[in-house]
């Protein structure tokens, strides 16, 4: 069976039991004085233990399909308090992990988040080679939604709360950094973990003397050692919220520590993640996103 380790980014190395034990990734590389925690993700997720107090949320991997996110978010605000009460943790990669950011720091500017989503969609949309057209800066269109939503003290907010989900381009090695000693490194980080390499841009971004990648390429669904963690995702799987596709087999693939059925419809959404469907169907995702966190509340008797 392959392996997996955890690093907390606060106290001592927490391993699996030794049948999935591997070494953990070397840190020395880094600045030890930032506070990197670090996690190897080569296996699948352990099984999660019902009813436990210490809750995590974590939230996958998916381009434009992040609308979905900012749909499920929405219900927790609105209908599942009792849950956000005991979450400990947020998580997420690449498009993840801007829901899971805002979510957690900024959950009142949800409705922006969502306009800027469609905006930047449009944007996309409307360039001859969508995101990789020349002279168009994804990473610069990015970064001003960043700016614009995130508040000033969002990165005291995210402090050991939110893990980010980044691959180093050196190592290939998949990091989970829960530390951030300004708002400026907050967004460093989230934008490593949202810049797919080409198509975002061809320079990488460096944060802590390093150059990243997105987080989803070696871990697009994170799942942080301790408790449960409730796992979102736009594509169809082994999730505890996501879209349930009709008349599918159970077919399942792991992809990058993320289990979705194998289907026609998750290549669609696939396709829809890099290259974003009209406003139309984006407003059908994020209101899927919506519907599906509230089944999720209604089942767990979250809901409120």
């Amino acid at each position: 069976m392959a392996a997996v380790a955890y690093r907390a980014c606060a106290g001592p190395a927490r391993h699996l039991p030794r049948a999935h034990s591997i070494p953990t990734p070397d840190l020395q590389k880094l600045n030890p004085n930032r506070g990197l925690a670090a996690i190897a993700e080569l296996a699948p997720a352990p099984p999660q233990p019902a009813g436990m107090k210490h809750i995590n949320l974590s939230f996958a991997a998916c381009g434009f399909l992040g609308i979905y996110h900012l749909g499920a978010a929405s219900a927790l605000c609105k209908h599942g308090q009792k849950l956000l009460k005991e979450v400990k943790a947020f998580a997420g990669a690449s498009a993840g992990s801007l829901a899971a950011s805002v979510l957690l720091t900024a959950p009142e500017k949800i409705e922006e988040c969502n306009a800027f989503t469609y905006m930047f969609a449009e944007e996309i949309r409307r360039q001859s080679f969508g995101a990789v057209t020349p002279g168009y800066d994804f990473m610069a269109r990015l970064r001003s939604g960043m700016e614009s939503i995130l508040p000033p003290n969002a990165h005291e907010l995210a402090h050991h709360r939110l893990h980010v989900s980044i691959t180093n381009t050196q190592t290939r090695e998949n990091y989970l950094v829960c530390s951030f000693s300004s708002r400026e490194d907050l967004i460093k980080v989230l934008l490593a973990s949202s810049f797919v390499p080409v198509y975002a841009g061809l320079k990488p971004v460096e944060y802590n003397g390093q150059k990243w990648v997105d987080g989803g390429l070696t871990n697009s669904l994170p799942i942080l050692p301790d408790g449960r963690t409730v796992t979102i995702s736009p594509f169809s799987g082994r999730l505890d919220i996501c879209p349930q596709d009709e008349g599918q087999l159970e077919l399942y693939v792991s992809i990058a520590n993320q289990h979705v059925t194998l289907s026609v419809a998750n290549l669609v959404r696939l396709h829809q993640a890099l290259f974003p469907p009209c406003k139309g169907k984006m407003q059908s995702l994020y209101q899927r996103g919506f519907d599906d966190a509230i089944k999720f509340l209604l089942k767990e008797n979250w809901f409120e």
